[in-house]
């Protein structure tokens, strides 16, 4: 593997990446949002949208509200539920993905849905594994995030892990007071990678009123702001754990802002916001970092 030169392959979680780049879960939905837009083969690899046990419809609109340094987003978790993204979902996108690694995000609002998603994915065709979104409100203990709590984060990890055999990475919070400390929670548990960072919580105002911009009110913040908080997690996951796998995500822009995750010691990189934004820019930084670019 290298980081400036024209072979980006590289294993991970026992898989063959053959670049670091992801799209980040709930910014390329299943993939068909991206069908004639982008190549989704050149990718190292997608994670999907967030699946829960049942369909979600989701927080009221506006769920988007753009700011200088990035995006506010409350999209509510929606989506079409297990069985569907099963049944539906999965088949189109592992069809179309045929060199790019599948990872599925899981969501869940008590412990047991975690692991019974899990578990109604396990063997689906192209998965490559699970990622475990820990910043879902815990509805049984008044809607704590269930990454804020060790004992939630074990419990969960460790349900996944009795359920399947295929890879897990538990993806984490920045705003956990110590990351690294629960990254070893995770791991400890039967995690074998942890994804840093999702988003940090934040509120805008509706130009000259009390009112938020979003429709739910507050949201998560996503964006350029990001980078320098995902890279400083990154780092000291990979430094406290002695080097477990970690997916760096937030604020990537350019292959020098990819550079700046694998350089801490990540292995692979996600792009979120800025894909969004522009959906042929990961295509663009692939080519930057074969070319030694950016």
């Amino acid at each position: 593997m290298s980081v400036g030169g024209s072979d980006l392959s590289r294993t991970f979680l026992g898989r063959r990446f053959q670049n670091p780049i992801l799209l980040a879960s709930g910014t390329a939905g299943f993939g068909r949002e991206l069908e004639g837009v982008m190549d989704l083969d050149r990718l190292g690899g997608l994670v999907t949208k967030a699946v829960s046990l049942a369909p979600r419809a989701g927080n009221r609109a506006p769920r988007v509200a753009e700011f200088r340094g990035g995006m506010l987003n409350s999209v509510g978790l929606a989506n079409p539920g297990v069985e569907r993204v099963r049944a539906e979902f999965l088949p189109w996108l592992a069809a179309r993905a045929l060199r790019a690694q599948l990872l599925v995000n899981v969501v869940g609002f008590t412990v047991e849905e975690y692991g019974e998603v899990v578990a109604r994915l396990d063997g689906a065709p192209g998965i490559a594994g699970f990622e475990l979104n820990l910043s879902c409100p815990n509805t049984s203990a008044g809607g704590i995030e269930f990454g804020a709590d060790s004992a939630c984060v074990q419990r969960i990890v460790a349900t996944c892990r009795a359920r399947t055999r295929m890879p897990l990475s538990a993806k984490l919070s920045p705003v956990l007071p110590d990351i690294p400390a629960m990254a070893l929670v995770a791991r400890d548990a039967g995690a074998d990678a942890i994804t840093v960072v999702n988003t940090i919580p934040g509120l805008l105002l509706a130009e000259d009123t009390a009112a938020g911009r979003l429709g739910n009110g507050n949201g998560g913040v996503s964006g350029p702001a990001l980078l320098p908080i995902g890279v400083l997690a990154a780092a000291r996951v990979v430094e406290r754990t002695g080097g477990m796998p970690v997916i760096g995500v937030g604020g990537v822009r350019s292959a020098a802002d990819v550079r700046q995750y694998l350089r801490v010691g990540a292995g692979l990189v996600g792009i979120g916001t800025a894909a969004l934004a522009d959906p042929r820019l990961p295509e663009r930084i692939i080519r930057d970092l074969e070319r030694g670019n950016g």
